[in-house]
């Protein structure tokens, strides 16, 4: 198989499988009635595999990844499902930190070709499908799986995992989920099964209350991730990933309980290398040091206030680099925007990307320094230019956004 070969498989299913990521609420298929039968065909490898389940509005892909960097250390093979992703659709399914192979990318694809006519998955569907048969076929120890969307109706809520975490809650995705933060608990507590340990790492206590009732019904062990002291750091920088270490502590201790041994030095070890054990990038990335450039994936309201906070507390002038999807609420943005900056809007080039000029009173009205680009290089390339040492960029607002950056920026080895 050529890589050509391959980038028109993947190419086909972006085209076939509808894909929320990219055309949004049409692609949406909430339920658990296609994965079921896609499951049933392919011989339902997720019942082959030990699984642990993370959902949350912010955190869960950076909770997964350090989980699974300390599950490394201690000698075990883990696979993790992550998305969206943001140069190369293998980086969503990984073991032990490397790509999945293109060889079985391609071939998995062609099987969609065989699927019976009742059987109409979306995008997500055939890569959570697709994740859990390569986790199968390499035989990882266990498999981090991380909630596409929501929790109750995800097609990642087919697995019967060890343990459970539910990182945080926040407003997003109101559409679909709902519109108070209450209403989007009760969604993402769907993920907690009868039994199963769940940890906790709100700290609003309607929130946590909402999850506690839920393990009630379920009979299933509560865990308060909040309430856990810690004093390690972790190579993926930004102030919120305290948060996300006490989620990632609970979920140990848990397996722990379940004859999991991960000793106090593999934990360390673990938090510290995450980038070189996963190859996540994304969260707090630092790009370049002259100028200092730093990309955040960070794109809901709550996912922003922490990531701009974080850029206030920088005391140099910033130049950044902003891109939204259509059902972005620019209004609740723009009361965020960091101080000291000139900002670079830019449309993130796929289907739900939003044109600057579509929300320029927007703009105008919150009496910012800015400028429109037609791309995100567009837009780094006039940041750089302008940048000195002394200042610094910032790339986000969307996955897309950031993706893009790296796509034209990074040299990704094969």
């Amino acid at each position: 198989m050529t890589n050509g070969q391959y980038q028109e498989a993947v190419d086909w299913l972006f085209v076939q499988a509808p894909n929320y990521q990219i055309d949004g609420l049409k692609a949406y298929k909430p339920g658990l009635d296609n994965i079921t039968k896609l499951c049933s065909f392919f011989g339902n490898p997720q019942e082959k595999i030990s699984c642990i389940h993370i959902g949350g509005t912010n955190g869960k892909g950076s909770s997964s990844n350090m989980l699974a960097s300390v599950l490394q250390e201690a000698g075990y093979k883990v696979g993790l499902y992550n998305s969206p992703h943001l140069i190369d659709f293998t980086e969503r399914i990984k073991v032990n930190g490397k790509n999945c192979d293109k060889d079985f990318v391609y071939n998995f694809i062609q099987k969609l070709k065989t699927l019976p006519e009742d059987i109409l998955p979306s995008f997500f569907e055939f890569t959570t499908i697709m994740a859990f048969e390569y986790f199968c076929q390499q035989g990882v120890d266990f498999a981090i799986i991380e909630v596409g969307l929501g929790g109750r109706l995800d097609s990642t809520n087919i697995i019967k995992p060890l343990v459970s975490a539910i990182t945080n809650v926040q407003l997003d995705h109101q559409n679909i989920l709902g519109d108070t933060i209450e209403q989007i608990a009760a969604e993402k507590a769907g993920i907690i099964k009868l039994h199963t340990p769940i940890i906790s790492g709100d700290e609003n206590e309607s929130v946590k209350n909402i999850i506690r009732q839920k393990a009630l019904a379920e009979d299933a062990p509560f865990i308060d991730a909040t309430v856990i002291k810690s004093e390690l750091g972790s190579d993926l920088k930004g102030n919120y990933q305290q948060k996300n270490i006490r989620v990632v502590l609970a979920l140990i201790e848990e397996l722990k309980k379940l004859n999991v041994p991960v000793s106090d030095e593999q934990i360390e070890k673990g938090l510290l290398h995450v980038h070189q054990n996963t190859g996540f990038i994304g969260r707090w990335f630092e790009f370049s040091k002259d100028p200092l450039t730093i990309c955040d994936t960070g794109h809901n309201q709550a996912g922003l206030e922490y990531v701009f906070s974080q850029l206030n507390s920088i005391n140099r002038h910033k130049h950044v680099i902003l891109g939204f999807v259509n059902d972005k609420k620019i209004d609740e943005v723009m009361a965020l925007l960091p101080e000291d900056s000139e900002f670079y809007f830019a449309k993130p080039s796929i289907n739900r990307g939003r044109h600057p000029e579509d929300y320029e009173n927007l703009l105008q009205e919150a009496k910012i320094s800015y400028k429109i680009f037609n791309s995100v290089q567009e837009a780094y390339l006039s940041a750089k230019e302008r940048c000195t040492n002394e200042e610094m960029i910032f790339v986000g607002g969307s996955n897309f956004v950031v993706g893009e950056f790296l796509e034209k920026n990074l040299e990704f080895s094969e």
